[in-house]
């Protein structure tokens, strides 16, 4: 089976307002539609890795998908909103996913208000759309499941399908389940990461043929934190020369330009882990490799996704545009690997 991440191959109405996506840290409010203001970089080489964006760029927890030459963006938001793009640099607002709440996450979280963090992902004949659900400061939380055999809106088979709750967490549970990403192993196994807080990043196998979990199957952990309240989410995993890099968030989002999250990234030979850092600390342990946090034109960038187009790796993210008063807005790079196989982002200074 082939799965499709964003452009690779392996892997009831209520009113609807952010909320948070970890115990007393409130998402953004909806972001302005605005242009992106870039960090001044220390060269040409690092500059020209970052695309110049415009257009409809607001957007929280981001992820990119590209289907039939169109590149297509889901954020947090009302409904999940999407954004289009022909050139991956050019945006605007290409409608939402949901008109209303799904009624499966509306069952399983009651006081859920908004929907957070969706992945993007394309296999057997469909896009797999998973996303989470919360209430303010709490882990009675869910990851549902929507599906589509078109993102062009304008297709008359155009639907998306409610396939109902995969994961979900209650206060009296030691993870917190939001932040969900597809992937898939090297032997074909399907695998979803998630978590938030709590006890960290955990991950769980698939059915492969329906995306649902697989009973009976153990909950892995990968990643943990055991400083600044536990502060470590948004987690992503790629494939890439043999090894499997998770990226997750550390720290606070959802706080303007006071907001301090950064991106960390961690490797592992098996999709279960162990995950280990640069320096060869265990993530499980608090380990992450810095690969970019905020600097002077922009703040707190993270939960970020990968975009792979060919041999190129693009760094998908938000960060709080200082020169908006702390709007959240997309923000693309191609990341920069050394030749022992890590990484950083070209807006990444060395100091």
């Amino acid at each position: 089976m082939l799965i499709q991440r964003p452009k690779k191959i392996l892997t009831l109405s209520v009113c609807l307002l952010l909320t948070a996506c970890a115990p007393a840290v409130p998402r953004a409010a909806t972001p302005k539609l605005i242009a992106a203001t870039k960090p001044v970089m220390d060269t040409s080489e690092t500059q020209n890795k970052i695309l110049p964006l415009k257009g409809a760029i607001g957007a929280h927890d981001p992820v990119i998908i590209k289907a039939d030459g169109v590149y297509y963006r889901f954020a947090t938001g009302p409904g999940i909103p999407i954004g289009c793009s022909k050139d991956l640099l050019s945006w605007v607002e290409c409608g939402r996913v949901f008109n209303r709440l799904p009624v499966s996450i509306y069952k399983a979280v009651p006081k859920v208000q908004d929907l957070w963090a969706p992945d993007i992902s394309y296999f057997n004949g469909k896009y797999y759309l998973y996303y989470s659900g919360s209430s303010f400061g709490s882990n009675q939380s869910a990851i549902a499941l929507a599906t589509n055999t078109t993102l062009d809106s304008t297709r008359k088979e155009y639907k998306w399908v409610d396939e109902g709750v995969i994961v979900q967490s209650q206060p009296s549970y030691a993870y917190n389940a939001i932040d969900p990403n597809l992937v898939q192993a090297q032997d074909g196994t399907l695998w979803l990461a998630f978590g938030s807080y709590w006890t960290g990043i955990k991950l769980q196998q698939l059915d492969p043929k329906t995306g649902q979990a697989l009973s009976n199957t153990p909950l892995h952990a990968i990643a943990q934190r055991y400083e600044n309240n536990g502060s470590i989410e948004g987690s992503f995993i790629v494939y890439r020369a043999g090894y499997y890099y998770l990226f997750v968030s550390f720290d606070y989002c959802c706080q303007g330009v006071n907001s301090n999250y950064n991106i960390r990234v961690g490797r592992s030979k098996a999709i279960i882990g162990p995950y280990l850092d640069q320096s060869g600390k265990e993530m499980l342990k608090g380990g992450g490799t810095l690969v970019l946090d905020g600097k002077t034109a922009f703040k707190g960038p993270g939960h970020n996704a990968i975009l792979i187009e060919g041999d190129k790796y693009y760094l998908v993210y938000h960060a709080y545009d200082v020169k908006s008063n702390g709007t959240p807005l997309l923000h693309i790079e191609e990341l920069l690997w050394d030749k022992d196989g890590w990484l950083r982002a070209p807006s990444q200074r060395i100091e």
